[in-house]
C-alpha cells in the first residue's frame, strides 16, 4: 500500500493514533469523556426528521437524485445567504450541493488542481484544506491561521518567492481548530489581493452559525466583486446537529462551482433524495434550533473555560465555534500536544485532539471540543485536576494552601 503514488504523499494521521487508544480503552470497559472529536451530541429538529420519514415513504424518492442537488435545496441556500448575509446567488449556477463540506473540498481541489500546483493553506487548518490538494498534487505552502499583519506578510512573500506561483489560497474562519474569527475589512483586504496575484480563494465557513457574544460571523462574499474569485463552503453538520446526514454547500464563483458540478457528476449521484428533502425544511423551516445551539454552546464554553481554569489549566475563551484551542499547561508543555493528549486519555479518562495533528505550528496546544454536557465537562475538570496535581503542577487550591 505504501508503494501507491498518493498514498506515499500522506503523513501517518496522528489523530487516529489518538482515536485508536480511545477506542481500545472504552472496549475496556473505562469511562472516557470525549472532548476530542467534533461530533455534535444534539438531535435534528422535530420537523426535519419528520420531513425525511415523510418524503422515505413515498415510493419514487428510492431512486438516484441529482448530483448538484434537488432545484429546491440549491434555492433554499440561496435564500439563506440572502437573509443571513444579503448575498444575491443565482440557485443554478453559483449553488451547488456537496456531501458536507469537506467532500466539496476535496473533489474542487480534484477540479482544479494539477500537478505541481502551489496552494496557500492555514496551518494548523482542518486537514481537508491540506491533504485535498496533496491528494490531487498540489505542493503546499503555509501561511499563518492567525489574521494579523503576518498573515498578510506571509501571502506577500509567497507570492514573490514561490515558483510556480501559487494559484489557490484556503482559508477557513471560524477557524477549525484555533476559533479565531475575522471580520469583514479581513475579507477585503484578502479579496484585493487575490485579484491583484490570480489567486482562486477557497472559505470554509462551517461553523458560520456558532458565533458567541452578539457578533455574528461575516462571509467572504459580502465583500462587492468577491464572486469573481472565491467560493464558500458551508454545512448543515453543525448548525442543524445534521453531522451524520453529510449535507453542504459550495456557493460563489460560477467557474469554480461548474468545475465542482463538473467533478462531481462523474463520482457520485447526489445525497439521498429525502435527506436533502429534510434540509430544505430546516433551512425553509423554524430557525429556532440554531439560537438554541448558540446558547448551549456558549454555555458550555463558559463551563469549560471556568472548571478548566480552576483545575489550573488557563485555557481563552473562543469567540466562535464549538472548539476551544488550548495551549498545553506551562508545566507540561515539555510533553508536546500528542504525548500530553495520551497522558491525559490514559490518567484523566479526558479524550483531546493533539495541535500537532493540524499542522506542525499546532504543537503546544490541544483542540477541545465541546460536545459534552455541562456536567461531564466539570467531570472532565476534575478528571484534569488529579492528573495535574500527580504531575506536580499546582492547582489553585494548592497554591492557596500554601499561602495559607
Amino acid at each position: 500500500m505504501s508503494e501507491f503514488y498518493r498514498i506515499k504523499r500522506l503523513p501517518p494521521y496522528v489523530i487516529a493514533e489518538v482515536n485508536a487508544m480511545r477506542a481500545a480503552a472504552r472496549a475496556a470497559g473505562e469511562d472516557i469523556i470525549d472532548l476530542g472529536m467534533g461530533n455534535p451530541d444534539l438531535p435534528p429538529p422535530e420537523h426535519v426528521i419528520e420531513k425525511l420519514c415523510e418524503v422515505a415513504r413515498k415510493p419514487d424518492a428510492h431512486g438516484y437524485s441529482a448530483s448538484k442537488g434537488i432545484p429546491g435545496l440549491r434555492k433554499a441556500q440561496a435564500g439563506y445567504y440572502a437573509r443571513r448575509f444579503g448575498v444575491e446567488l443565482d440557485p443554478e449556477s453559483e449553488v451547488v450541493v456537496t456531501l458536507g463540506s469537506k467532500e466539496g473540498l476535496a473533489n474542487l481541489a480534484q477540479a482544479i488542481t494539477a500537478p505541481g500546483d502551489v496552494v496557500l493553506a492555514p496551518n494548523p487548518s482542518y486537514p481537508i484544506h491540506t491533504f485535498g490538494f496533496i491528494i490531487a498534487g498540489a505542493t503546499i505552502r503555509s501561511v499563518p491561521t492567525t489574521p494579523d499583519e503576518r498573515y498578510f506578510e506571509a501571502l506577500e512573500r509567497a507570492v514573490k518567492f514561490t515558483v510556480p506561483k501559487p494559484s489557490v489560497l484556503v482559508m477557513g474562519y471560524p477557524s477549525n481548530p484555533t476559533a479565531e474569527v475575522v471580520d469583514l475589512a479581513f475579507y477585503e483586504r484578502v479579496v484585493a489581493f487575490a485579484k491583484e496575484h490570480g489567486l482562486w480563494i477557497l472559505s470554509d465557513l462551517a461553523y458560520s452559525e456558532l458565533y458567541y457574544d452578539g457578533v455574528p460571523t461575516p462571509s467572504i462574499l459580502q465583500v462587492q466583486g468577491a464572486k469573481d474569485v472565491a467560493v464558500e463552503f458551508t454545512s448543515m453538520s453543525k448548525t442543524y446537529s445534521m453531522a451524520g446526514w453529510r449535507m453542504g454547500f459550495a456557493v460563489g464563483n460560477r467557474t469554480l462551482i461548474a468545475a465542482l458540478t463538473r467533478v462531481k457528476s462523474y463520482l457520485d449521484y447526489g445525497a439521498f433524495t429525502p435527506i436533502q428533502a429534510a434540509a430544505v425544511a430546516a433551512i425553509n423551516g423554524p430557525q429556532d434550533i440554531v439560537e438554541k445551539n448558540r446558547a448551549l454552546y456558549k454555555r458550555r464554553r463558559d463551563v469549560l473555560v471556568e472548571s478548566f481554569g480552576r483545575a489550573g489549566w488557563d485555557i481563552p475563551s473562543p469567540r466562535a465555534s464549538m472548539f476551544c484551542w488550548a495551549p498545553l499547561p506551562p508545566a507540561l508543555a515539555h510533553l508536546g500536544s500528542l504525548e500530553f493528549t495520551k497522558q491525559l486519555l490514559t490518567h484523566a479518562g479526558v479524550a483531546v485532539a493533539p495541535g500537532v495533528g493540524y499542522g506542525e505550528d499546532g504543537e503546544g496546544f490541544v483542540r477541545i471540543a465541546m460536545v459534552e454536557n455541562e456536567q461531564r465537562i466539570r467531570q472532565a475538570a476534575r478528571n484534569v485536576k488529579r492528573y495535574l496535581q500527580s504531575m506536580g503542577v499546582n492547582t489553585p487550591g494548592q497554591q492557596k494552601a500554601i499561602g495559607e
